[in-house]
């Protein structure tokens, strides 16, 4: 019987669990039907051809950060696996993959499915999870409940030949039952950040058998991440004292959720790539910890970026100030300075990883020339 997963994955896995059961009701993000998000401004115009801010820090008023598009374009049209093939998993597991003409990829990002069908292999797919909200994806049948929580009996009736997931979701007697049909089942890291994202691509790519469709995949996403890179670096304050100060705030307010994300959570390296300074991470916020009033008077931060669904649990930027006073007594809660972005969107990262930077740089830098119709 395969062991449980290790202790840090165990935490950080019933951590996120308990962060998100209230996806299970949100709706498909805008624009999901057509897979253009033909109302998002400035979808015209290059990051660098919009009319930026000379002091960002000091912008007053709430923006949203929008994709162009909410598909995932493969890499090659097709994609055609070698198989058999075997991997070690993440849990030091050997696996055997056979067939993968019905793939299931489930995790709490999303970001399995959507590099799935990055490398060409989406026609397969078979099932999605909550977080998998991309237009190809849209009507595929949802095998997960109450949030994040898998249902053994919703995967087996879809007969899937390879599973790909991480310790993120569960339960993990759902994942040994899955191992024990006879279902070659390859466990990936939960960890998600921008700096694993090609590592992860190579493993969901090896264990499919389209190895270079992989390595394809991973130079394209490094490509664009290093082009809007660059493109920030052009309009972003050249003083670092003059570079918005940012926090990541994770909030469910009808389940009473307040957390601040920190070093290691993966936004600090969002953050750091939008040209801001991680400010969780300068007061030594690791993780993904419940909020404190303190942390946050501490933090200070010019803006906080947050989840589209989370803002509206607790009333959009007014109720976010009544509800958490703290954030009031902020430079950002002063300047109403609250960047929204799709919960489906915002943390997926993946192929679309650059895509996702690149709006909320707009919406940071160019807030009247970004955002929603």
């Amino acid at each position: 019987m395969t062991a449980p997963p290790p202790a840090r994955s165990r935490v950080l896995a019933l951590v996120l669990t308990g962060l998100v059961l209230a996806l299970s009701a949100c709706s498909a993000p805008p624009g999901s039907a057509a897979g253009t998000n033909d109302a998002c401004l400035g979808a015209d115009r290059a990051l660098t051809e919009l009319e930026t801010l000379d002091q960002p820090k000091d912008w007053q008023g709430e923006s949203s950060a929008c994709l162009v598009t909410d598909s995932v374009a493969p890499v090659v049209e097709r994609a055609e696996s070698s198989l058999p093939v075997t991997v070690t998993d993440n849990q030091d597991t050997e696996v055997t993959v056979t067939d993968t003409s019905r793939i299931l990829a489930l995790d709490l990002n999303g970001s399995l499915a959507a590099t799935v069908f990055g490398l060409g292999l989406g026609d397969r797919v078979v099932g999605r999870d909550t977080s998998t909200g991309f237009a190809e994806a849209a009507d595929l049948p949802l095998v997960t409940q109450n949030g994040h929580e898998l249902s053994g009996e919703g995967i087996l009736g879809l007969e899937p030949t390879v599973i790909l997931t991480d310790s993120s979701i569960g339960p993990w007697d759902v994942i040994l039952q899955l191992r024990e049909s006879g279902i070659p089942v390859v466990v990936l890291t939960p960890e998600r950040s921008l700096e694993n994202t090609a590592d992860i691509i190579t493993a969901v790519a090896e264990a499919l058998g389209v190895p270079e469709a992989g390595r394809l995949l991973a130079e394209r996403v490094q490509s664009d991440l290093d082009r809007i890179a660059a493109d920030i670096e052009k309009i972003a304050p050249a003083d670092l004292a003059d570079r918005p100060r940012i926090l990541f705030l994770y909030v469910r307010g009808n389940a009473g959720i307040y957390y601040i994300f920190g070093e290691g959570s993966g936004t600090d390296s969002l953050i750091e790539m939008l040209g801001g300074i991680d400010v969780a991470t300068e007061i030594g916020w690791a993780g993904m910890r419940p909020m404190t009033a303190e942390a946050l008077v501490d933090a200070d931060p010019d803006l906080i970026l947050m989840m589209t669904k989370g803002l509206e649990s607790v009333g959009g930027v007014d109720g976010l100030l009544e509800r958490i006073p703290a954030v009031a007594e902020t430079r950002a809660g002063e300047n109403r300075r609250i960047v929204d972005m799709s919960d489906y969107e915002v943390l997926s990262f993946g192929p679309r990883s650059a895509a996702v930077v690149d709006a909320l740089a707009r919406a940071i830098y160019a807030p009247e020339s970004s955002g929603w119709k």
